[in-house]
């Protein structure tokens, strides 16, 4: 059921024309006919080919819309980000039309730089952890993640090369890993959050998914602010194994598989390095989710009180926590992921480390689609806001991916996704 669909050597074929927009149509057509019935990773939509060949045809009467970065590339819009034309669900029962806005900044930039909106994508209740029918394109018995869902497994299943996602634990990185492809995470309001139904304003962060690291080198040009291209060449980055409390809440399984891809770069010639660093961060998973809880009742509460009975159980105990977080705990959980990043970015610069690698979840994908799997491994870097991408690995448990994240400084997005080229590689031989 996995199908490879590059970006960026889907980008080269269309730009110089070996391959025209509408062959490519025609061929995600044929995969999606016959693979999302069981994946169910897109919202459905009954004119969606007729809607897309409109489109194409619109772009290609643009004058030079060929050299556009992003020229005929469907890309899938997570549903609780707004795309004009289409309603915004969130995998809610609440009215649509309460829910939908203008459209999103980050779906604006993709349309100008060629790119299609392919449809929108399933997402977990309102990006929590209320999950919708999504499946694992590599296991049907098993989560594809969260909240992401549906992007995920969609570009997994290579319907399209690209999809938007959103993460305020894990809900990038985590279904990533899950499904074996590349997910980026960037720098905390590197990429516009304008037009995406929040969850957690002070952590909330828009990325999105690829099947190659070059492709999502491309999608970072386009959305990212003042992206500068890095060239090649760079020295290798020195890496840091995050010891400690941390690293011991995954699981044994995925842990070993963890410390296997260590000592495979290790062999490639990188200096790896175990650092002892987050000591508090059962404190630091405390605010977090304390903080989200908070920020999500702002956000919900006058959709909470109209329509609190059509919320999802999770959503609305969430919700209910949300309320009972008193003002000066908000304050404590918001300053803690600047604390957070120093003391990360402190313990980098003494002991000269690069990138920090960690597990991109606790284990596989587990069993069932009741629960979009643990974040936890997630929590630290997005509280502190820290670029982050998934980096898929050759290795799998039961047939299930294994992913590993990999971390950098504060908005040093270029030189993540540049070294992680290498590193992909050197995981994947």
């Amino acid at each position: 059921m996995i199908h490879k669909n590059h970006l960026a050597k889907t980008v080269a074929k269309l730009q110089n024309k070996s391959l025209s927009v509408e062959e490519y149509l025609d061929e995600l057509r044929t995969r999606t006919e016959s693979i999302e019935p069981e994946i169910e990773s897109l919202l459905p939509e009954s004119d969606r080919w007729s809607r897309l060949t409109s489109d194409s045809e619109q772009l290609a009467s643009t004058p030079y819309s060929a050299q556009k970065p992003l020229y005929g590339i469907p890309v899938g819009v997570k549903d609780i980000i707004h795309a004009s034309g289409f309603q915004t669900k969130a995998n809610s029962s609440l009215p649509p039309e309460q829910l939908t806005g203008p459209e999103a900044t980050v779906v604006r930039q993709l349309k100008s730089a060629g790119a299609l909106v392919f449809g929108k994508t399933v997402t977990t209740e309102f990006a929590y952890s209320e999950p919708g029918p999504t499946k694992n394109p590599h296991n049907t018995n098993h989560t594809p993640g969260g909240s992401s869902s549906g992007s995920a497994a969609a570009v997994a299943a290579g319907l399209c090369p690209l999809a938007l996602g959103t993460q305020t634990i894990g809900s990038i990185i985590r279904p990533a890993s899950f499904c074996g492809v590349v997910g980026f995470k960037p720098s905390y309001g590197r990429v516009s959050a304008e037009g995406v139904i929040p969850l957690s304003q002070s952590v909330d962060h828009v990325g999105f998914f690829t099947q190659d690291v070059a492709g999502a080198e491309i999608a970072a040009s386009v959305l990212c602010a003042g992206w500068q291209t890095i060239p090649e060449g760079m020295d290798r980055p020195t890496i840091g194994i995050p010891d400690g409390p941390y690293l011991q809440q995954a699981s044994s399984d995925g842990l070993d598989r963890f410390h296997t891809h260590c000592r495979r770069l290790e062999q490639a010639g990188y200096d790896v390095e175990k650092v002892p660093v987050l000591p508090d961060i059962e404190t630091i998973n405390k605010y977090h989710e304390r903080l989200i809880a908070a920020e999500a009742a702002m956000v919900h509460h006058e959709w909470y009180q109209e329509h609190g009975e059509k919320y999802g159980a999770q959503t609305a105990e969430l919700i209910e926590e949300g309320y009972g977080v008193p003002t000066r705990e908000i304050a404590i959980g918001r300053n803690s992921r600047m604390e957070t990043r120093t003391h990360l970015t402190d313990v980098m610069e003494d002991h000269d480390i690069d990138i920090w690698i960690a597990p991109g979840a606790c284990g596989p994908a587990p069993e069932g689609i009741d629960s979009t799997g643990d974040p936890i491994m997630n929590l630290p870097w997005t509280h502190a806001g820290l670029p982050t991408i998934a980096i898929p690995t050759d290795d799998t448990i039961n047939g299930l991916p294994i992913g590993v994240q990999c971390v950098t400084h504060f908005n040093a997005d270029e030189h993540l996704l540049n070294w992680a080229r290498e590193i992909v590689r050197t995981l994947q031989a």
